[in-house]
């Protein structure tokens, strides 16, 4: 298991992160690059030109390259590291998954509310249950993790409500698909940034 809580794969792209030395899939791992000013800059979508530098989806590695000089060491020259980057990571982050939950609804493959959740998961049609980290913990433990799939509990019930155009939303659902799995991925990063787990009961939550 990676950090961010992905699975590791074999047959996916590994990177070396510059902070713990070890070897791990592109999907655990947050990479960065030089920017024209010199300074060090998340490329969340993977796209940007230069080299790449990574590391490890989790706020303290993020926070001792900075502090160590890893990037610079990394980079073999002298850059500019934002005093906010592990905020400027996580905030980027969560704007992703946000996003991608709002597509994923927009195509009928997301619901939110209670019952309609709980409905999902009784027919097996969701893959991802997704329940706000701020959220009322005897509500949210009424619910499950769906079978051979995933729980998130890392975004607030204001972050999980802009996914639905609502000011909160405490429980969400993912049907399977791309955008689920894109959504698997950047909300295990995102865990893996704010270092917890929203403190969910969800019955057999993995």
């Amino acid at each position: 298991m990676s950090r961010g809580g992905l699975t590791k794969d074999r047959d996916a792209p590994e990177r070396r992160c510059i902070v713990t030395g070890e070897v791990q899939p592109k999907a655990g791992l947050i990479r960065f690059v030089v920017g024209p000013d010199e300074s060090i800059v998340p490329d969340l979508t993977e796209k940007l030109p230069g080299r790449g530098i990574w590391v490890a989806a989790d706020r303290a590695a993020i926070d001792k390259a900075a502090a160590k000089g890893l990037f610079a060491r990394a980079a073999r020259a002298k850059v500019t590291v934002p005093a906010d980057l592990s905020d400027l990571v996580e905030a980027g982050l969560a704007k992703r998954v946000v996003e991608l939950v709002s597509l994923a609804r927009k195509t009928g493959r997301a619901v939110a509310g209670f019952e309609k959740v709980k409905g999902w998961l009784a027919e097996g049609r969701a893959k991802v249950l997704l329940q706000a980290s701020d959220g009322s913990e005897r509500g949210k433990g009424k619910l499950w993790t769906p079978t051979g799939g995933r729980w998130f509990g890392c975004l607030t019930a204001s972050e999980l409500g802009l996914s639905f155009g609502r000011d909160h939303v405490i429980h969400g659902a993912l049907a399977a698909g791309g955008l689920t799995d894109k959504v698997i991925l950047e909300a295990g990063r995102l865990t893996g940034l704010r270092g917890h787990d929203g403190g969910n009961t969800a019955a057999g939550k993995e």
